[in-house]
This record gives C-alpha cells, sequence and structure tokens, in this order.
C-alpha cells in the first residue's frame, strides 16, 4: 500500500528563494488506528486479548510519564525512544538565567531500528485531485 500525498504551494520566506513560491508534497493520512483497533491487531499477533494488551498500554502511558518527568529517556527496544526536551528564552548572560526563561517542555520520539525500516520502504502515490463535474449521476429528491 501506498502513502498518499498532495500538492500545496507555499512561499519561500528565507534563503536564495525568498519571495518564489514552490511547489511542495504533504502527507495524505488514511484514517486512524484508535486505541481499540489496535488493541484488536495486537492481540491478533500474541496470546493475549485485547484487554489485556489495553491493560498493559495503559501501564505503559503511566510508566512513562513518571519516567519523563523524572528526566529519563524511556527506551523500547527496537520500538525506539521518548525523551522530554525543553525550550527557553534567551537571557542577557550565564548569571542571569535561571528557571523562569524555560517556556515548555516536548516529548521527542526517535524511530528504533525496526520503524526506521518503514521509511525505507514506503511506496508514494500522488492523490488525484478533486474535479467537479457539471453533471451529476444521482438522483435528486425536491
Amino acid at each position: 500500500m501506498a502513502l498518499k500525498f498532495r500538492t500545496v504551494e507555499r512561499k519561500i520566506n528565507i534563503g536564495g528563494d525568498a519571495g518564489k513560491v514552490k511547489t511542495f508534497a504533504v502527507a495524505k493520512s488514511g484514517g486512524y488506528c484508535d486505541m481499540e483497533k489496535l488493541c484488536d491487531l495486537v492481540s491478533a499477533r500474541c496470546a493475549m486479548s485485547s484487554a489485556d494488551v489495553k491493560a498493559i498500554l495503559d501501564s505503559l502511558n503511566w510508566v512513562m510519564h513518571v519516567e519523563l518527568r523524572s528526566g529519563n529517556i524511556v527506551q523500547l527496544g527496537e520500538f525506539g525512544n521518548f525523551r522530554l526536551t525543553i525550550r527557553s528564552t534567551g537571557a542577557e548572560n550565564k548569571k542571569d538565567f535561571n528557571a523562569s526563561y524555560i517556556k515548555n517542555a516536548h516529548i521527542v520520539f526517535s524511530p528504533g531500528a525496526s520503524l526506521r525500516q518503514t521509511k525505507a520502504r514506503v511506496n508514494f502515490e500522488q492523490e488525484k485531485p478533486y474535479v467537479e463535474t457539471e453533471e451529476c449521476d444521482r438522483t435528486h429528491l425536491d
């Protein structure tokens, strides 16, 4: 199955092409795999029920919350790593800097070897543009 994309035009604001409009690809999502579907798919590949998988994922979420807030990197083997990063505004000098300069924290995911292979194996397919037709073959009720 191919990853569909559409094209968008964007104005370049920096660099040598500043002011030019260029066309870029944007990935088009095919939908969502929600928690229920995810649990069903995982349970079909192992000896656990969907409810067991859900309980494990809920527990993993709780443990990750605790570990990330403690400043730890959460490593999930071939799946990848999660870590917290922070963004801050700059102080005039090192002596003036304190925690009030920190704006917010972000969770960063770095895929492991197994997931990185997915990027190399993906095929791309351009989404067919929507074309309005003058006539409609559907029956209309008045």
